[in-house]
Parts: structure tokens; C-alpha cells; sequence
């Protein structure tokens, strides 16, 4: 059996998670809360299939999506940093909204389809057996998601405004006696998480599937949102746990060729299912939660304290 296409389609299929859940984990190590990366990544998604479609320049597109999701975060932010309105509320609404508006300015570009975007193939290396396709013929996205990630990881750990914005995180009115501007340093937190699932959405429209669908994130943005609790906000954990989705969710594409006879409603529902079975195994672990989640998510802060 040639697992080479197998490894490719993992790939393809983990590279939103890993985007969308990079943004996340940068936002709620702020200690803000945003359940809306299910929304920015649909009007990311819409935004780059129009621009691309429109221009023919795939790399206008990915610009554009990473704009339009960095826009809805800042409604984000406004409403719940400047307006003290509640995150959970205000972040469901965020999706419902994008759900909504990408599907009415995506109404005119149902039924085109783009060129994906191009592979970066170099010559010689990208044909060795195995390791050439895999590592050396990816699109400039998947790059990318591991530049961010590991651009996070080194910024979260290795850097004084990382350690700040963690500082931000755990105890918001001390970072706020010690002088740190709170609020702008979760706005641009909030931003960068927007930014991020904004390229989620880009890729999905662009590479993953070159066209434009009603609602084509399909829930992805919620796995992120797992993702986040399942990594236990670590940056590492975070690659790992995307690639473990991403693989269950093209289970489903390989298991009728490989003679697995099982429903496909049932392989549909197994990135959900295990989903919740991740959650549930990781909250019964209460200690490792209160260790590693930001004490301050979710909490307004009143700039006046």
C-alpha cells in the first residue's frame, strides 16, 4: 500500500486546523476567550476565493483572508475589550454572523472553481522517493502554518513581549499595576488569532478545496477550539494534536478503499466524536487544567482597577 497520498492528504487536511488553532492559542494565552473562529474562517475562506477570482493572483487571496479575519476579530475586541461585553456570547455570535455574511457575499461565486495554489516544487529533491512529495512539494500555506507555529512557540517562550502577554494571561490587573497595557496587548493578541484563522479559511478556499461552498469549513473551527484544551496550551502539543485530527478526518476518504465497510455517516461523525472524547478524557484531569489554562480567560478587565 502507497501511504505517500495518505501522508499528502493528512497534510492538506491538518494544515487549517493547525492555523486556526495557532491563532487561538496566542488569544486565549492573552486571556481572552473567542469562540468565533469558526465565523473568521468562513469569511476569511470567502474573502480569498473572491479576491483571487477576481485578480488571479492566489497570493492577493491569502491576503485578503487573513485581512477579512483579522477585521471580524476586531469586532471581536471592540465589543468585548472596549464595550466589556461577555466573550462566550459575543464569540458565538461572531460565527453566526460569519456564517451568515459569507454566505450572502459568496451567493455569486458559487460553481467557479480556481487552480489550486501552486506546489513549491524544487527540482530533483522534490522527486525523491517518499520524502521528496512530502516535505518538498507542499504549497507556500503549509510552510507557513510551521513557520507560525513555531514563530509562536519561540515568541512565547524565548521573547519579553511573550512573556508579557502570558503575564497578561494569568493575572491581568497584575500585569496592570506593573504598567502593561492590558487591553492593547489582548487587542493585538485578538488580531493575530483573527489573522490566523483568516489563512485557515484562505486555504480551504484555495488549496484544500479551490472553490467556494456554503459553510465549507464544515466545523473546523470548533476542532480548533478543542485543539487549544487538548494541546494544553502548548505551542508543540498543538501539532501534534491538528495531525492527529487531520488524519481521523480523511479517514473517512481512505477506509471504503482500503475494504473498511463502515457507514459513512459514522466516518463523517469521527473527528467530532473524537472530539468529545478528547475533551472529556482532559477535563476529568482537573489539575492539569487549572496548571496550564491562563487564569484570567475568559474575565473582563476594567481598565480602571
Amino acid at each position: 500500500m502507497d501511504f505517500v497520498p495518505v501522508i499528502l492528504t493528512v497534510i492538506t487536511a491538518s494544515t487549517p486546523l493547525l492555523f486556526a488553532a495557532t491563532g487561538e492559542l496566542v488569544t486565549e494565552k492573552s486571556g481572552v476567550l473567542n469562540l468565533g473562529v469558526e465565523g473568521m474562517m468562513l469569511v476569511g475562506a470567502i474573502a480569498a476565493f473572491a479576491v483571487a477570482s477576481t485578480t488571479g493572483s492566489g497570493l492577493a487571496g491569502i491576503v485578503a483572508g487573513a485581512a477579512a479575519g483579522t477585521v471580524m476579530a476586531s469586532v471581536f475586541a471592540f465589543l468585548t475589550l472596549t464595550m466589556l461585553a461577555n466573550q462566550v456570547a459575543t464569540g458565538l455570535a461572531l460565527t453566526i454572523f460569519g456564517i451568515g455574511i459569507s454566505a450572502l457575499i459568496g451567493a455569486g461565486f458559487v460553481g467557479f472553481a480556481l487552480e489550486p495554489l501552486p506546489k513549491l516544487a524544487i527540482p530533483v529533491i522534490s522527486d525523491i522517493p517518499v520524502i521528496g512529495p512530502i516535505l518538498f512539494g507542499q504549497d507556500i500555506l503549509v510552510y507557513l502554518s510551521f513557520v507560525m507555529i513555531l514563530a509562536v512557540a519561540w515568541f512565547l517562550s524565548r521573547t519579553r513581549p511573550g512573556l508579557i502577554l502570558k503575564a497578561v494571561g494569568e493575572s491581568h490587573d497584575s500585569a496592570h499595576a506593573l504598567g502593561y497595557p492590558v487591553i492593547a496587548i489582548r487587542y493585538a493578541a485578538v488580531l493575530f488569532g483573527g489573522a490566523m484563522s483568516g489563512l485557515a479559511g484562505a486555504y480551504l478556499s484555495l488549496a484544500y478545496t479551490p472553490l467556494w461552498a456554503e459553510n465549507m469549513t464544515a466545523g473546523r473551527g470548533w476542532i480548533a477550539l478543542a485543539l487549544v484544551v487538548f494541546a494544553t496550551w502548548r505551542p508543540g502539543r498543538v501539532v501534534l494534536g491538528a495531525y492527529m485530527f487531520g488524519a481521523i478526518t480523511i479517514l473517512q476518504l481512505h477506509a471504503q478503499g482500503w475494504g473498511i465497510e463502515i457507514a459513512s455517516q459514522f466516518m463523517s461523525m469521527l473527528p467530532y466524536l473524537a472530539t468529545i472524547l478528547v475533551l472529556v478524557l482532559i477535563s476529568r484531569d482537573k489539575t492539569k487544567i487549572r496548571l496550564n489554562a491562563p487564569q484570567c480567560i475568559g474575565k473582563v478587565f476594567h481598565a480602571a482597577h
